[in-house]
């Protein structure tokens, strides 16, 4: 949602303030919608190397050729253009020129897959001609850190040089990592707090259904989404589990009291970006910062704060989903129809927080710290996480048949929900599938995913 103008000029006058905002974030059940995203690794045919900005074959000639030919207009930050925006959907990038789809706010997953498809084949329209190609998968499987290239937004470069400050890992976020993520809407506070804590102990789950990062720098790395093994130790003051937000009393304010602590990143002054990594945000709200001197946040700070904290999932004025790794097209439908599924419907949102409400603290960090290498293997209770992805699947495809959205073909949604149904009952994952590929028919190569998995 953007920010009306005369909302982002306000000056913060105190934490209620900040709740409120949250809070205007609530809408009636027949306004919510669902708003799908996804990032994709760009590659030369060729070569297999993700492509530079500047340049014949950039990623800069591609957003310009997917303007001109696909009517979209572009943004930029100076002279640069830096992403592209068409009604309520935005093309963005990501800091080593992964290709984000920002997706409209939709009604149905019929609507979001056929937006998915549409992106795919407009991107492939003009990237074919420049010899690229894209890949959709949880972590860039051949290619070194320092051999990614960097996009030329001013953000990227303070968080460049922040991130090697508070983890080992953050630069490999940054730069080798994609996923895809559905942000959703609620009603009122108590309907966010049930569905924050429902999909924040079951985003585990998602993340092992999804698992699709099992090679690093052209071999296996040990874990099957090493995508989410990376936010472990990227910056531990704004990514995990949230154990807060199952205590009693969650909700805004309390979610404010976590932002506020969240160190800063920036503010986006007179279209530029200031450096204020590492700082406290009630001092911005103070005016007290040496940066900017006698400067006071405003609402659009925070709001561009709100989107500096990277918990498995994320409350802005909507909530977002962010366990799971990038994948193939059916699959950045599949992401939206599971969480609509269990999120969007009282009788499986209760269903499903039955599932979880008695997970203890410890289990839900055994969950998210175990599912990285064993995914739907690892062991839970007395089963493993594959009984309780089947359940979770069970309860998604109920709530998505009551929702009766029918596409042209009187097919409700759980359609979408098919390629999560086959990774369980094989009990295999899209990375162990690779895995075997590299095993056998690949002969030790990771070469061949760009070809036989590219959109």
């Amino acid at each position: 949602m953007s920010i009306p103008s005369a909302v982002k000029s306000t000056p913060i006058a105190g934490r209620q303030q900040l709740a409120d905002y949250l809070a205007a974030g609530e809408k009636p059940r027949e306004a919510w919608r669902i708003g799908t995203e996804h990032e994709k690794f760009g590659f030369r045919t060729d070569d297999l190397k993700p492509p530079p900005f500047e340049g014949e074959r950039g990623i800069r000639a591609l957003l310009e050729g997917i303007a001109a030919r696909h009517g979209w207009d572009i943004a930029r930050e100076g002279e640069t253009p830096v992403a592209l925006t068409r009604g309520k959907a935005n093309i963005t990038l990501e800091p080593a020129g992964q290709l984000e789809l920002s997706g409209a706010p939709l009604e149905t997953i019929h609507q979001t897959c056929c937006e998915v498809n549409t992106h795919l084949d407009e991107v492939r329209s003009v990237a074919e001609g420049l010899g690229l190609g894209f890949l959709g998968m949880g972590f860039q499987p051949k290619w070194r850190r320092d051999e990614m290239p960097w996009m030329p937004k001013g953000r990227y470069k303070i968080m460049r040089e922040y991130m090697p400050k508070v983890g080992q890992l953050g630069l490999d976020m940054m730069t080798r990592t994609c996923t895809v993520q559905v942000n959703l809407d609620f009603s009122s506070e108590a309907d966010m707090v049930k569905k924050f804590r429902t999909s924040l102990a079951l985003q585990p789950v998602a993340t092992a259904l999804f698992a699709d990062s099992p090679f690093a720098e052209g071999k296996p790395n040990g874990y099957l989404s090493y995508r989410s093994h990376i936010w472990t130790d990227t910056d531990a003051d704004r990514t995990g589990m949230l154990d807060f937000v199952f205590e009693d009393g969650f909700g805004y304010e309390r979610y404010v009291d976590y932002a506020l602590n969240v160190p800063m990143y920036f503010s986006y002054q007179d279209g530029r970006y200031i450096d204020l990594s590492g700082q406290d945000f009630k001092r911005f709200i103070a005016g007290e910062l040496p940066a900017l001197p006698g400067v006071k946040a405003s609402m659009k700070d925070w709001a561009d704060h709100l989107t500096t904290a990277f918990p498995e999932v994320r409350l802005k004025q909507y909530l977002e989903m962010r366990g799971a790794d990038g994948g193939p097209w059916n699959r950045l439908c599949a992401l939206p129809a599971l969480w609509v599924g269990l999120l969007y419907d009282d009788e499986a949102l209760d269903a499903a927080w039955d599932l979880v409400k008695d997970f203890s603290m410890a289990e839900r960090h055994a969950l998210r710290d175990g599912v990285p290498r064993q995914a739907l293997k690892l062991p839970f209770r007395q089963a493993t996480v594959r009984e309780l992805a089947r359940e979770m699947l069970k309860i998604a495809a109920h709530g998505l048949q009551r929702r009766g959205m029918l596409n042209r073909n009187d097919a409700d949604e759980r359609i979408y929900l098919e390629p999560l149904i086959e990774i369980v009952e094989a009990n295999q994952t899209p990375a162990e599938r690779k895995l075997e590929l590299f095993h056998g028919a690949w002969g030790g190569s990771v070469d061949p995913v760009f070809r036989e998995f590219a959109y």
